[in-house]
């Protein structure tokens, strides 16, 4: 991955397998939804139009070709590729071929000791219940930190002092994912929330666990994004695990 930054973003791309066209994308504050006549992705929507867009628009466009966008500089742009590329991966019917359907109420770390453990978890998210009480020291990384958690910029320097790190999704759009997952070599590794892909094909670059879900209530999700509702989408969705055998 040293050599080939977009490799985790080719293996990605080229396994969306669909000709299905993008009948309407909506964006709010925070997600960014691409929607077929058969299916619906989402990603974290994520500011940053200087660059310009590998195209116009993706309306209209074959989910294959679209999901390409996820490699663009321009962010915004890019938000919608990675919708367009959950539009074909998280689906309910895929969840159940792979058999990778887990309760939300478990969380990704289900089936990993965390005692004495250092754990860093990239973005702002609180971790599994009882995570303060069991690692020997939690490291909380974010770009625009809140009270309690170190600036991104410190992942250089925390990440690989770390045995297990839970990276968000979103990490993905903006780009930042290739390096945390070369920070992350000695530990074990969890690409969390509704960005991520239910694409096997990641758990090959330093992933060890995908978990996400699938949209399974189109119209409530479409009109959480519209108007921005704030909270977890989860309530509009199936959660997937996917682990590295």
């Amino acid at each position: 991955m040293k050599n080939d930054f977009f490799a985790l973003y080719d293996a990605l791309i080229d396994g969306v397998a669909s000709g299905e066209r993008i009948e309407r994308t909506r964006c709010g504050e925070q997600w960014a939804l691409v929607e077929t006549a058969d299916s619906s992705g989402m990603a974290m929507f994520t500011q940053g139009t200087s660059i310009a867009p590998m195209f116009g628009s993706l309306d209209g466009l074959p989910l294959c070709e679209a999901a390409r966008a996820a490699k663009s500089w321009n962010l915004e742009e890019a938000s919608f590729g990675l919708a367009a590329a959950n539009a074909f991966y998280n689906t309910p019917a895929r969840i159940e071929t792979l058999g990778s359907y887990e309760p939300f109420e478990k969380y990704s770390t289900e089936g990993i000791d965390l005692r004495g453990r250092t754990v860093g978890i990239v973005g702002h998210m609180r971790g599994p219940k009882g995570l303060r009480e069991q690692a020997k020291e939690v490291y909380r990384l974010e770009r625009a930190p809140q009270e309690g958690d170190y600036p991104d910029s410190a992942c250089d320097l925390l990440l690989p002092r770390c045995d297990l790190v839970i990276i968000t999704g979103s990490s993905l759009v903006n780009k930042t994912l290739p390096h945390l997952l070369e920070l992350c070599g000695n530990a074990i590794t969890i690409l969390t929330g509704p960005s991520v892909p239910m694409c096997p094909a990641l758990l090959d670059f330093g992933i060890d666990r995908l978990a996400g879900m699938a949209i399974a209530d189109r119209g409530a999700l479409r009109r959480r994004v519209e108007q921005s509702t704030p909270g977890s989408p989860y309530g509009e969705g199936v959660p997937f695990l996917l682990k590295k055998r």
